[in-house]
């Protein structure tokens, strides 16, 4: 990165994806909220960024410490497709819903699940 221009690219660069992060975070947020509100939680531990993920865990009926396997690399990237999977079946959606709505576009299937007619049903 020689010249000013280039620098300033970069920089750009940086700037939006930072706001796309943080909007992408926000609407995450707003979405957990209901669910765990529905499922029983505090809706309020969907803004604790690293409690949101425990909680999550927990409502897919997966034990909290199964948390940690996120941290693992290509573990976690699996391990958040079971999770979704199994959050799809407490809420009573299909497999298609899971992977394309709470795994890859996540907030959107969480829109869809915590303000809209679904019911939680704990693991029985």
């Amino acid at each position: 990165m020689d010249d000013i221009t280039a620098q300033a690219d970069f920089s750009a660069l940086g700037a939006v994806s930072g706001a796309a992060a943080l909007v992408w975070y926000v609407l995450s947020a707003i979405a957990l909220w209901r669910v765990f509100s529905k499922a029983g939680y505090p809706g309020i531990l969907a803004l604790i960024p690293i409690v949101n993920i425990f909680i999550l865990v927990k409502v897919a009926g997966y034990s909290a410490w199964m948390t940690l396997l996120y941290i693992i690399p290509i573990v976690g990237f699996i391990f958040a497709l079971f999770v979704a999977i199994r959050m799809a079946e407490r809420f009573g959606k299909g497999g298609a819903f899971a992977i394309f709505l709470l795994w890859l576009l996540n907030p959107i299937g969480y829109f869809i699940i915590g303000f809209g007619e679904a019911q939680y049903r704990p693991r029985g």
